[in-house]
């Protein structure tokens, strides 16, 4: 485990893989979010696009939406968001947008991350906020769960 990873933010990411794990119930991509406040839980999900029929759906857009209205406020100050791959362009700018001021990912999205793979949005310096971003945790855990989904579909 590299050092900027602490087992706090191992343990969170085994939550977000067990919550990626749940996407496959429905033929959903196997991708999991944990959003953090205080060192406790505060929303978690799964890829849910196929379930909803909503192109939207992401992992992180949905623990975004739960962790707003548990908070009750759009400004999620003193988060940390667990998510098993890089977040995409759609969920980066709401992640930047909702002020998450901590982004922690498993896998590299070299097709459509958003965090430095393809675009990094979330080190733009013309937006307003830009969140801490600490990549690669359990980064072949998290990546062989997907190889193993896409595999099974070709």
């Amino acid at each position: 485990m590299s050092e900027r990873f602490s087992p706090r933010d191992e343990h969170f990411m085994r939550l977000a893989l067990r919550e990626a794990e749940r996407a496959l119930e429905h033929e959903d991509v196997p991708i999991g979010a944990v959003l953090v406040h205080d060192c406790e839980v505060l929303s978690a999900a799964h890829n849910e696009r196929e379930l909803r029929e909503d192109p939207t759906a992401h992992a992180e857009i949905l623990v975004v939406r739960e962790a707003a209205a548990a908070l009750g406020t759009w400004r999620l100050l003193d988060t940390v968001l667990y998510v098993t791959l890089e977040p995409c362009a759609m969920c980066a700018g709401a992640l930047v947008l909702a002020r998450v001021p901590r982004v922690v990912y498993g896998a590299a999205d070299p097709k459509a991350g958003a965090a430095g793979s393809v675009l990094d949005v979330l080190a733009e310096p013309r937006l307003n906020h830009r969140p801490e971003v600490a990549g690669g945790l359990l980064a072949d855990e998290c990546g062989q769960l997907l190889r193993q989904f896409f595999a099974a579909r070709r």
